[in-house]
Parts: C-alpha cells; sequence; structure tokens
C-alpha cells in the first residue's frame, strides 16, 4: 500500500520569532491557520480518495511551529486528527507535525503521544551556531540534539529538515549538518535550498551586496553529495526543495528555487555513475543500459546529461535492460 502525507498548513502559529528566511505567506500560500472542523472536513474529504487509490496518509500538521501554537487549540487539531485515525484506519496511519528543537519537552512529548502522533520533523537547519545566530534561528545546534534524542526516546520517528546556502554558510557546514543527523539516529530528512523571499532579512542583505546564498550549480552539485550520502546511510530523503507555488515563484528574489530540483539533482548523480563507469572502461563509444524506469534520470532533465555527454565528445547509445540501474558497456 502506497503511503503519503496529507499536508495541513498552520502557518507561522507558534514561533517564538521571525528568522532570516521566513515568510510563511508566501510558503504555505495561506495566512488563516483552520479552525477543527475544517481540518475534518479536509481529512473526511480525502478518505474516498485514498481508499479508492489504494492509499494511507499520514495527517501532517506543517508551516509553523506546531508545539508551540496554543496549548488548546493544538489539542483541539489533534483530537481531530485523532477521530480520523481511529475511524478510517485503512486511510489514515498516523499524525506527524514539523516543529522547532527549542519548543519540545517531556510535556508535549506526552501529549503527542496520547494522541497518537508517529513522527516530528524538527526544524534544524543547521548544525553549526554561527549559521544558527546568524539567521536569527534563536535555538542552538545542542537543541536539536537534545529535541532528537527525546523524540527517539519516545519511539516517534525522528524527520530532520536542514537548509543550504543561509547566511554565512558554507557547504562543508552542510556536509557536517548532514554527518550530525546521521548519528542522531533522523529516520527521515528533507533538503531545502535557501529561498530568498520578499520582505525578509535575507532579501535586505542581498539588497545591500553583503549576500547571495549558493548558486543554482553549487545547490545541486551539494544536494547530489548530501542525497548520496544519506542514501548510503540509509535514511530516506523526502523532500528536496520547496513544493511548486505560484506564490514562492512571485515573492522569490534569489536563492535557489526550481520545481524539478529533486529529479535534477538525481540525473546528476546519475550522470556522476555513468562519467566513472566510463572513466574506468576508457575510450569514446559506449552503450549504456538502464531500466525503462531509469530513463528519464539516464538522460537527465531536459537532456541536461545527453548534453554533457555530448560536449565531452563522448558517442553513446542509451538501452533499456530490465532492473539495471545504469550499467556502462564499449560500443
Amino acid at each position: 500500500m502506497k503511503q503519503t502525507n496529507l499536508s495541513i498548513f498552520i502557518p507561522h502559529k507558534g514561533c517564538p520569532n521571525t528568522c532570516s528566511f521566513c515568510n510563511q505567506r508566501f510558503i504555505s500560500g495561506s495566512e488563516k491557520a483552520p479552525a477543527p472542523d475544517e481540518v475534518r472536513a479536509i481529512l473526511a474529504a480525502q478518505v474516498p480518495f485514498l481508499q479508492k487509490n489504494n492509499m494511507q496518509a499520514e495527517i501532517a500538521f506543517f508551516g509553523g511551529s506546531f508545539t508551540a501554537v496554543d496549548r488548546d487549540y493544538r489539542r483541539s487539531l489533534l483530537y481531530a486528527a485523532s477521530e480520523y485515525v481511529r475511524e478510517f484506519p485503512e486511510a489514515y496511519c498516523g499524525i506527524r507535525c514539523s516543529t522547532r528543537p527549542d519548543c519540545i519537552d517531556e510535556g508535549v512529548l506526552d501529549e503527542l503521544k496520547f494522541y497518537g502522533m508517529t513522527a516530528v520533523e524538527l526544524g534544524a537547519q543547521s548544525m553549526n551556531d554561527e549559521v544558527l545566530g546568524a539567521n536569527l534561528r534563536g535555538h542552538t545546534a545542542e537543541d536539536v540534539r537534545r529535541a532528537s534524542r527525546l523524540i527517539k526516546a519516545y519511539g516517534f520517528q525522528l524527520g530532520l529538515q536542514m537548509m543550504t546556502g543561509l547566511y554565512k554558510d558554507t557547504v562543508p557546514n552542510c556536509i557536517d549538518t548532514a554527518k550530525e543527523f546521521a548519528a542522531l539516529g533522523a529516520d527521515t530528512v528533507r533538503i531545502y535550498p535557501t529561498v530568498i523571499l520578499k520582505g525578509t532579512m535575507l532579501d535586505e542583505l542581498r539588497e545591500k551586496g553583503v549576500y547571495s546564498s549558493f548558486s543554482f550549480e553549487e545547490t545541486v552539485e551539494l544536494c547530489a553529495d548530501l542525497l548520496s550520502f544519506f542514501e548510503e546511510e540509509n535514511i530516506p530523503v523526502i523532500r528536496l526543495g520547496l513544493h511548486a507555488s505560484e506564490g514562492v515563484e512571485n515573492a522569490m528574489t534569489g536563492g535557489v528555487y526550481h520545481p524539478a530540483l529533486g529529479e535534477i539533482v538525481k540525473g546528476r548523480i546519475m550522470l556522476r555513475k555513468i562519467l566513472e563507469q566510463m572513466e574506468r572502461l576508457g575510450g569514446e563509444r559506449f552503450v549504456i543500459y538502464t531500466d525503462r524506469r531509469n530513463m528519464s534520470l539516464v538522460a537527465g532533465h531536459k537532456g541536461a546529461n545527453r548534453k554533457a555527454l555530448e560536449d565531452r565528445g563522448i558517442w553513446f547509445k542509451i538501452k533499456s535492460r530490465e532492473g539495471a540501474e545504469v550499467e556502462v558497456e564499449k560500443a
């Protein structure tokens, strides 16, 4: 049975401060937090679709710092979600939320456990204290470590979210963050390259010429490294880049955003594997074999890998071979 998330956005609710990059109105596409009855209506409307398509969803409270919102409001949302998990177990398999590392303690986790929470994601963003401070996060790397250990101790799945290209950030910092995520036992990871939005501190720094984030090419190379690392660690990356959104596209003034970023990065990883095998074999004429499901990744987004190989003067054909990821042979 296929599993997915049904996201319910609680925009900017509960956040104790405004981070350098944050403008939740554009990210979530909404300024109004939903009432419990609206949550019930959303969940009820999705039950037939999930049942028809043999899918299960985790009800996901995203967008703000869920464990920092008003307690009564939070509990009313949890109660509404738990009703649907109990009444429609074939459609809803649990509840997850995103929050800040400094908004987690034993009391909060006791409450989440009571209502059937299954996974807690932390917006860690970086494990470098200089980067966290420069971007007004209001928490430290140690807060992430402490919260992560508590979440794991309570038996929840631990999700960790990181951002690349923040103010004062470096590529080595991002690699170190990924290594810390693995050491903390992350069950899932999300990677968000920084998008500079109107009305944020980052936008002010960009206008002053003191900040520009990573370039698109730097970001693709870095994310290919990160994705490969987490694959080696058997940690699923469940999101790479912000969801496609007109609000983000219209409000963006810099940074890296592309609706097909995940596909582009996976294609770059595939190109690396192809070139590695070609270099080992030697020569300039090759046949690349891959399963049909991988054809688009071998070719690259809009043929990017084809062009990269042709620019190197390499002659090649791509052929189907069932079960193969990518296998290169001399022509």
